[in-house]
């Protein structure tokens, strides 16, 4: 019987027009208030606004005409080693002397470059094609180092030529001499497999290295150059390092990507 007399007096007395009308609190005003102008501000900075992003990849210091493998045209074991590891050498120089069934035979370049590694030593046995050597094609004495990175085949399309290249060399300590600068100054437009780096670099071990993840895209970078420095070359901190950076000294690279506006990571 509580319950009906409840309901009876609420018929009778449908609406409450009598009580007075609470309105929002101050507080809940700042709030709605602050909540409105961070989503306007951040509307604003979503059209306007630009943000920059890297891709990282690894690479590898060159002349940027790429190397070749030399290899013994005879079997024999090595009597003496004529070049050193490192040194310029010209077309047609003598490399190795082999002792064969037949005598002596000389081992020669096939075109000039500098001789990057020295895979045979006096008194190893060669067979017919066997690695004894990798030279770096280098035209002119003072032919200026490029940088080869070998970018995710998936990331190639995002690197832009003439974007700003940041590279790591592995022979200077960042954290006192700082980066070396350079820029994209070309993409490939293909993939590159493990035997076409190796071929590229002169060097196998190379092509498994790069494309450990799949087959990466070679991504030329020119690096700016600095006649005031002892390399000759741009870098992050004044004077950069006291010493000369040699090719095939490998490097990591931050490729700075053009800067994107947020609202366009939502539209299609």
């Amino acid at each position: 019987m509580q319950f009906r007399q409840q309901a009876l007096s609420k018929l009778q007395s449908p609406e409450e027009i009598d009580l007075p009308v609470r309105f929002a609190r101050p507080q809940g005003w700042l709030v709605l208030t602050v909540t409105v102008l961070f989503v306007i501000a951040a509307c604003v900075w979503a059209v306007t606004g630009t943000v920059s992003s890297t891709l990282g990849a690894p690479g590898i210091l060159t002349h940027g005409q790429g190397s070749y493998i030399l290899q013994s045209p005879v079997s024999g074991q090595v009597t003496a080693v004529l070049a050193q590891e490192g040194k310029r050498v010209a077309a047609n120089t003598p490399v190795l002397k082999v002792r064969t069934a037949r005598g002596t035979a000389v081992v020669r370049t096939l075109a000039a470059g500098r001789l990057t590694t020295m895979v045979a030593t006096i008194g190893s046995v060669v067979t017919t094609g066997a690695d004894v050597a990798s030279v770096e094609r280098v035209a002119h004495t003072g032919d200026p180092l490029t940088a080869t990175l070998y970018v995710p085949a998936q990331s190639g399309a995002t690197v832009p030529v003439g974007a700003a290249v940041d590279l790591t060399v592995q022979s200077v300590p960042s954290q006192k001499y700082g980066v070396l600068r350079g820029r994209v100054k070309a993409v490939g437009r293909t993939a590159q497999t493990r035997q076409r780096i190796g071929a590229y670099l002169g060097n196998s071990q190379l092509g498994e290295q790069f494309s450990q993840h799949g087959q990466p895209i070679a991504v030329l970078v020119t690096l700016d150059a600095d006649p005031h420095n002892a390399s000759g070359y741009a870098w992050s901190a004044a004077g950069g390092p006291p010493y000369a950076v040699d090719s095939m000294t490998p490097a990591t690279g931050a490729v700075h990507l053009a800067a994107q506006h947020p609202i366009d990571w939502l539209l299609p």
